[in-house]
């Protein structure tokens, strides 16, 4: 419960919109390697109207800090929940 408060506090401390703070959150959980972590910030992107292709794009751009490798790995996460169900 503390935690979920601290995270509250410093949501609404900062100057970051919701959607900024969305996308960040899903770039720090790619960079952590937490696939547990991309789901939920994807699920809750797409539920706060993020598109796909944007959170994607999240990915993507990850090529260049992260590697390749790790950019892909966070794609494949990320796609583990856009991708419609007659894509599989």
């Amino acid at each position: 419960a503390a935690l979920q408060q601290l995270g509250a506090a410093l949501s609404q401390a900062g100057p970051l919109e919701g959607r900024t703070k969305r996308l960040v959150h899903l770039a720090l959980a790619i960079g952590a390697n937490s696939r547990g972590a991309v789901h939920s910030h994807a699920r809750r992107g797409l539920a706060e109207g993020l598109t796909a292709a944007e959170l994607e794009h999240v990915a993507l751009l990850a090529a260049t800090t992260l590697g390749w490798p790790h950019a892909v790995k966070g794609l494949t996460w990320i796609k583990d929940v856009t991708r419609a169900p007659s894509d599989e």
